[in-house]
């Protein structure tokens, strides 16, 4: 599995500014209107929130006025009109506390949206990208792309744009009331902030790298552990859950190293422009007191800006806070919309091909094909094959037996010459509409988490009850489905481990039938089931395969003695066909491959 590297192309984003301009204007661009309301209420809660601490100031030197005078023998301190100030005061926090509720509402609605976008997105374009794609990729990568960058982008979308906002709008109210104070003070504390500046920069320079390897690690941990997990019986029949959790802790290692490398530099910027902040708060603090000695400001005015002045490199502080969420946001975004922007299956059909009429006639003119462009596995392969008639597919492992079928699925598309279905060229036919045509049973079996009825009707959801039983009666599973609990509604869990791999298999032959399908495709379709059902099963596939095009793709040449035709493949090439006597009588390649097993049997009964 491919490790991410530092200093590689994938430590950072590779265009930081492209990808924000794909977030604002294709996700976000459609939720304006709720983005104005976030926006004004943001800067409403803001604004209330600023204006308190200079009317609090106002009830400290109304408080120090009414002593002074009490001492001059005064009338003392006027607690109604101290009255009126807090209670203007508590009005004012209450309606900041609503604006930044409405606004945390507003924003987290669209932090979801733009969420359920995005993975409805990455849904339909997983059924359109090509399976190259994804031999490329593990699963676990894939998944960490739908759950762990789609998250991080929600999380961090909702907190860091209501958090800018509310950062920017409090710097530049502060700002204005600091001046409204006193210039000198306000110099004062703006000395810090282009020191403050200057760290946020390289602090988010240098954390910028480790945001995106992190992203890149965790997708590798997940496939390695989607792996592992999947292939679970595989690592123990073979002793390797040492192997498996050294490996996992190779890269567990990477994970925290870039994790903590990035968590660790966006932290740093907190008690460092903290300590800044409080070179500017000393200096306030002396020249506020010598400003007062000489009657320039009041004692409240003092207490109001000091209160400023701390307040006002907060939400410097959270900016530089965020910066690190809108790393990771970023470097999520990224690998989510380099996903969506992956080349799709191309569209080639030009005409609507009536599929119901098909009989099932199909050419190989001269085809090309290598899963490596560089590397052609299939030459110049050509052969006709007339409706209903049953063709099996022979050769050595690699000899590209499967390959035809996933040509012929449209799995991959040749890279010169044509596969033509009754002389229509398969890239003319729409993909939905060419795979009703076939049946498939691989040797490879899948059946998803769900009812037993659930999966033999995954071909043909509109199946009725007696539909379904015919079609397990003549796959011979339906007296194993009579002895489950609950019948043809039993459930199967996600992987399928509460039946057997020969009842697996028989399963996916039942949804097969059921599809009632042109033309038949069977991978070694009995290869998990025994002699005795594998003899019924026979019986059944030959009346199911009556009147169809059959590809049959065998590793015992026993079972298909009977084939129409017999294509025998070697190295990717068709080098010889015929009826099973007509091989037999060349005394070649298929002879060969047939006398080996036959001598093999004859050493195990030895």
């Amino acid at each position: 599995m491919p490790k991410p590297k530092l200093g590689s192309n994938l430590d950072k984003p590779k265009n930081f500014k492209e990808t924000t301009k794909k977030l604002l204007t294709k996700y976000l661009s459609k939720y304006k209107i709720a983005l104005i309301i976030v926006f004004i209420f943001a800067i409403g809660s803001t604004i209330f929130t600023i204006v308190g601490p200079k009317i609090l100031g106002n009830a400290t030197t109304e408080i120090f006025n009414g002593l002074i005078g009490k001492l001059s023998g005064g009338d003392g301190i006027n607690f109604g009109k101290i009255g009126e100030i807090l209670l203007t005061l508590l009005a004012l926090y209450a309606i900041s506390a609503i604006f930044s509720f409405v606004q945390g509402f507003v924003m987290t609605g669209i932090a979801q949206k733009v969420t359920y976008k995005l993975r409805e997105d990455i849904s339909i374009k997983i059924n359109k990208l090509p399976m190259k794609y994804f031999d490329k990729k593990t699963h676990g990568e894939v998944l960490s792309i739908i759950t762990n960058d789609v998250d991080t982008l929600s999380t961090n979308l909702n907190q860091s744009i209501t958090q800018i906002i509310t950062s920017v709008c409090t710097v530049v109210g502060i700002l204005i009331m600091m001046l409204s104070i006193s210039w000198e003070l306000t110099l004062i504390s703006l000395i810090v902030l282009p020191i403050s500046l200057f760290i946020v920069k390289n602090v988010v320079k240098k954390s910028q790298k480790y945001f995106k390897a992190q992203q890149d690690y965790l997708a590798t941990v997940n496939g390695q552990v989607e792996e592992t997990y999947g292939g679970l019986n595989i690592v123990k029949a073979f002793n390797s859950e040492e192997k498996a959790m050294k490996e996992f802790k190779k890269a567990n290692k990477e994970l925290y190293d870039s994790a903590w490398k990035s968590q660790f530099l966006s932290g740093l910027m907190f008690p460092i422009m903290n300590f800044v902040s409080n070179i500017g708060y000393v200096g306030v603090a002396v020249a506020g007191g010598y400003l007062a000695i000489n009657g320039t400001i009041t004692v409240g005015n003092i207490q109001s800006f000091i209160q400023y002045n701390r307040q006002y490199t907060h939400p410097i502080n959270e900016i530089a806070q965020i910066s690190g969420m809108i790393q990771a946001m970023i470097a999520a975004a990224e690998r989510v919309f380099d996903f969506l922007e992956q080349d799709e299956e191309k569209d080639t059909s030009k005409e609507n091909i009536d599929i119901l009429n098909i009989k099932g006639n199909v050419e190989f003119n001269h085809v090309n094909f290598g899963y490596d462009e560089n590397r052609t596995i299939i030459n110049d392969f050509s052969s006709k094959i007339k409706e209903g008639q049953k063709i099996a597919i022979v050769g050595p492992t690699g000899a590209g037996k499967t390959t035809i079928v996933k040509l012929l699925m449209r799995f991959y598309d040749v890279n010169s010459g044509e596969i033509l279905v009754d002389g229509h060229n398969i890239k003319d036919f729409k993909r939905g509409d060419l795979r009703k045509i076939f049946g498939m049973v691989l040797q490879d079996t899948w059946l998803f988490g769900g009812t037993v009825k659930d999966n033999i009707k995954y071909g043909k959801e509109d199946a009725t009850e007696d539909e379904i039983i015919r079609a397990a009666k003549a796959a011979h599973v339906h007296h194993f489905i009579k002895t489950l609990p609950n019948g043809y509604n039993s459930i199967l869990n996600e992987e399928s481990s509460n039946v057997s791999a020969g009842q697996k298999q028989l399963l996916t032959i039942a949804r097969v039938i059921l599809t009632d399908p042109k033309i038949l495709i069977l991978d070694e379709a009995t290869s998990s089931i025994d002699t005795r059902t594998e003899i019924e099963i026979q019986k059944a596939m030959d009346n199911l395969m009556e009147g169809r095009t059959s590809f049959i793709i065998a590793h015992r040449l026993s079972t298909i003695k009977n084939a129409d035709l017999i294509l025998v493949m070697n190295h990717g090439d068709i080098v010889e066909q015929g009826t099973h006597e007509e091989l037999l009588d060349k005394n070649g390649f298929y002879a060969e491959l047939y006398n080996s097993q036959f001598e093999d049997c004859n050493d195990e009964i030895e």
